[in-house]
């Protein structure tokens, strides 16, 4: 079991988009329509968001909603009043994670961990699985089988990482693993997982929905 003071300083971050109708999961739009897509993020949002409070039923960690699109009070509406809320910001991808990390770390966090709601695989006990490894290693990384990361947690900040990456291509794990390389850096990956971003990939939220229902 973790010191308990330590879990205290254990922080998740969920990237996320407010689910606008033509705004979001704009790929799968062809497939879903703008409506359908907007839903499915919607979806895809909630079920990320339950699997942290299934976490946060193991351990102590705190939770950050980082968003795009939208604003807090409709963020609220949505996901309720209860979470924190941050807006991303600008900037490319590896600027707005670089900046969220930056200010987690500048607060009380020790142990930060960004997700995102693309991987409905990702589940309470890979994020345990997380936050355990970031304790004896610098960087851990969720492979995503498209060339991404579904998950990164870092213990300090290390800007380096998130500069000069090829953000929505199949090179972006391998370029941070190069970094990590050139900085010397330990790492450990957690168990790969498919993005849902293109209706090829429609039936692996499919899967995943029907298996929910049968648990519960």
């Amino acid at each position: 079991m973790l010191k308990s003071l330590e879990t205290l300083q254990q922080h998740l971050i969920i990237f996320t988009r407010y689910p606008e109708p033509g705004k979001t999961k704009t790929r799968l739009i062809p497939a879903l329509g703008s409506i359908g897509a907007a839903n499915l993020q919607r979806q895809m949002t909630e079920h990320t968001l339950f699997q942290v409070q299934e976490l946060q039923k193991l351990i102590n960690v705190s939770l950050e909603m980082r968003f795009a699109g939208g604003g807090w009070q409709l963020m609220q509406d949505w996901l309720g009043a209860d979470l924190v809320y941050h807006a991303q910001g600008d900037g490319d991808l590896g600027s707005r994670m670089a900046r969220s990390l930056y200010d987690s770390f500048q607060g009380q966090a020790k142990y930060v961990v960004i997700i995102g709601t693309d991987c409905p695989g990702l589940n309470s006990q890979i994020l345990a699985q997380a936050f355990e490894q970031i304790y004896t290693v610098d960087l851990v990384l969720g492979p995503a089988i498209d060339g991404g990361y579904y998950l990164i947690a870092l213990r300090r900040f290390i800007p380096e990482l998130f500069a000069n990456i090829d953000w929505g291509t199949s090179q972006v794990l391998q370029q941070t693993v190069d970094i990590a390389h050139k900085l010397n850096l330990s790492y450990h990956y957690l168990p790969p997982l498919a993005d849902v971003d293109r209706p090829d990939d429609l039936h692996i939220w499919q899967r995943i929905r029907e298996t929910e229902v049968k648990i519960r």
